[in-house]
This record gives structure tokens, C-alpha cells and sequence, in this order.
């Protein structure tokens, strides 16, 4: 979700609930029935906004542990690929070493 769309979605809820507040203010109801009705809805909002940002919580961790795991397992694949290239130039520099010293003993001769 963009930005502009999250602000604008944040906006009409903004704007729903407050006009929902003022609905309920101005209801024929007794003062006390409105606001056990507002207690209510504010409690359920809350209670769905608590369940909401723990499902997301869950989900985060979810993909933040499997993300992780990959990484660690990518790592390692790139530590053993770099130690097999290691030991190959190591090996590639070792026999280049012995054909110098071999030419400079043919040059000392």
C-alpha cells in the first residue's frame, strides 16, 4: 500500500468513526444508553485493534524467522564457495611459486 493511499484510507476511518461519534450524541437515546453504547463500540474497536496488531506481530515474526533461516543458509553456502576458491588460488599461486624457484635455480646454474 502507497503512502497517499494509507493516509487516505487512515483519513476515511478517521472521518467514519467521528461521524459515527457525533451519530450516536445526537441519538434520541438517554444520556446514560449512549454511553454505554460508545463504551461499547470503544471497547470492541479496541479489542479488534489488539487482535489485528497481534496477527500482524505473528505474521512479522513469522517471515523476519523464515528470512533469517535463508539468510544463514545463503551465508554459508557463500562461506564454502569462497573457501573452495580460496583453496583453489592458494593451490594456483603454491605451483606458480614452484615454477619461479624453478627458473631462478635454472638461472643460478
Amino acid at each position: 500500500m502507497t503512502n497517499d493511499s494509507g493516509n487516505t484510507l487512515l483519513a476515511l476511518l478517521t472521518g467514519a468513526a467521528i461521524g459515527a461519534g457525533i451519530g450516536i450524541l445526537y441519538a434520541p437515546d438517554k444520556g446514560t444508553k449512549t454511553r454505554k453504547r460508545i463504551k461499547k463500540k470503544a471497547m470492541e474497536t479496541t479489542d479488534d485493534l489488539t487482535s489485528r496488531i497481534s496477527h500482524a506481530k505473528e505474521e512479522l515474526t513469522k517471515t523476519a524467522e523464515a528470512k533469517k533461516v535463508d539468510f544463514e543458509q545463503k551465508l554459508e553456502e557463500t562461506i564454502s564457495n569462497m573457501s573452495y576458491k580460496a583453496d583453489d588460488i592458494i593451490s594456483a599461486l603454491e605451483k606458480k611459486l614452484a615454477d619461479l624457484k624453478n627458473k631462478n635455480a635454472q638461472l643460478q646454474k
